[in-house]
């Protein structure tokens, strides 16, 4: 077994223009419609819940400079990815490049990686849109759902100790992902037009939102903007506005679904570079507006709610009382839209899995009459369904990013390794900056790693121990690569 061996890019791209029942995917997907997949899904859990935990917790109103450094970051990682997306314009995206780059082993570990970062990452969406929908029936109808259906049947409190609470399961959670599977099932076209129409709504319903609340923002709470730190590293002051930048990075995970949908674009060497920058650059702009009015209309203290939004309006007055209407348009048919789009990059990653023998080859099969690889979906809205039902927001934010973070840093790595391997290969969009963005960038992933907290890591190796098991169980014996190295 070589876990170093790696995968010509040139039979990536081969197989990537394969035509044939079992593993063709379309070429459907513009820049339009791959822009609005990115934005749909960064603009969601992040933008609604995290900042105002993260401003509570560990920025204060400097939590805005926790977004404007993700946002930097990402730029870097962004870039990279924009490279290898153009050069290897293939299904799988972090998991695809590492294995032309580093070798197997460290695709898998990728790939593996990925897997928590949309398996539960679609769960926590979830679980986010049930919490607006319930806040939404109840301000605007009175309306309020049983609790017993309304939250996860565990929680977590002083670190790993889970315990068993008095409802039952959180069915509105359950039952949208269930809702967006079935959706994706009906093929990648309906799917990303769905995506369009609610990627636009959610984008103008926030500028709105936005321009209303600027109105009545009291400058008076952004003081002192960075708060003095409690002792404790992470709770305040700097410490605590690099950890809100590790935990925020979570909501980039958008970037990462773009380059999924490589092996679906057209003229991937233009499209998917642009659009990773186009939706960078509308992402960062309204993370940060959003940021700036949530802590100038709410102190950051009161922040720790499951709808800062609706906080921060209430706080406004009377006045702006109709935007909340449009705040709960727009979470709630927003956070289909990042669901959505994150049940379609965890979709593609398990194509890509099972394409080269890590995973079934049942992944890898596509439908023949809507073209969607229907078993990875299925396994896919089956697993983030029941974990979306089960199991609690706390014990899943930290451990995504951690993984967010390991896949981006391991992509920029590939880079330069790519650029001394491989110097002949075209490039049609390279990253500037010589070597300095892809090292900046690595290094930049890897310091905010560093600052996650201890859970987050016992988690994350723990997840790393299970997949090693698999691949040494399952994938390192039917690797494609390695049967034909041994032949």
């Amino acid at each position: 077994m070589n876990i170093w061996a790696r995968k010509p890019v040139e039979e990536l791209c081969s197989e990537a223009g394969v035509d044939g029942e079992v593993t063709a995917l379309p070429r459907s997907i513009g820049v339009f419609a791959l822009t609005c997949i990115g934005v749909g899904a960064t603009v969601g859990a992040g933008i609604f819940v995290l900042t105002g935990s993260v401003a509570a917790e560990h920025s204060g109103p400097a939590v805005g400079i926790s977004l404007l450094l993700a946002s930097i970051v990402c730029l870097l990682a962004g870039l990279c990815y924009a490279e290898l997306a153009a050069m290897i314009p293939v299904a799988g995206s972090a998991y695809s490049y590492t294995y032309a780059t580093l070798g197997e082993g460290i695709a898998w570990t990728v790939g593996w990686c990925l897997m928590l970062e949309y398996l539960f990452s679609a769960s926590l969406v979830a679980i986010s849109w049930a919490g607006y929908a319930q806040s939404s029936l109840h301000q605007f109808f009175g309306m309020d759902l049983p609790a017993a259906w309304m939250s996860a049947p565990f929680d977590v409190k002083d670190a790993w100790h889970i315990y068993r609470t008095t409802t039952f399961a959180n069915l509105p959670a359950l039952l949208v992902t269930v809702a967006c599977t079935l959706l994706l099932l009906g093929g990648l076209k309906t799917s990303a037009r769905v995506n369009n129409v609610m990627v636009v709504a959610k984008v103008i319903a926030i500028l709105v939102v936005v321009f209303v609340g600027a109105g009545y923002v009291h400058t008076s709470l952004w003081h002192p903007y960075i708060p003095p730190n409690t002792g404790q590293f992470g709770v305040y002051g700097w410490s605590g506005v690099f950890q809100g930048t590790a935990i925020l990075f979570f909501a980039y995970i958008g970037f990462d679904a773009v380059s999924t949908m490589g092996q679906e674009t057209r003229n991937p060497q233009r499209t998917v570079p642009l659009s990773l920058l186009l939706g960078l650059g509308i992402c960062a702009a309204l993370y940060l507006a959003v940021s700036f009015v949530v802590t100038g209309l709410v102190g950051y203290k009161d922040l720790d709610v499951p709808d800062p939004m609706y906080l921060a309006l209430d706080r406004a007055g009377p006045a702006v009382a109709w935007a909340k209407y449009l705040v709960g348009f727009v979470a709630v048919v927003g956070l289909v839209s990042v669901l959505l789009v994150t049940l379609m990059g965890q979709v593609r990653i398990f194509y890509a899995m099972g394409r080269d023998g890590l995973l079934p080859a049942a992944f890898a099969r596509v439908h023949p009459r809507t073209r969607t690889p229907h078993i990875g979906t299925i396994v896919t809205g089956v697993v983030s369904s029941i974990a979306a039902g089960l199991l609690p927001l706390a014990l899943l934010n930290d451990i995504i990013s951690m993984g967010t973070l390991l896949a981006f840093g391991i992509v920029c790595g590939g880079v330069l390794v790519l650029r001394r391997t491989r110097p002949d290969l075209p490039r049609p969009f390279k990253a500037p900056g010589g070597s300095w963005v892809p090292l900046a960038g690595a290094l930049c992933c890897a310091g905010l790693m560093a600052t996650l907290p201890r859970l987050a890591w016992i988690g994350f190796i723990f997840w790393l121990v299970i997949g090693l098991a698999v691949y040494a169980w399952y994938g390192a014996t039917r690797s494609k690569l390695q049967r034909a190295t041994r032949a």
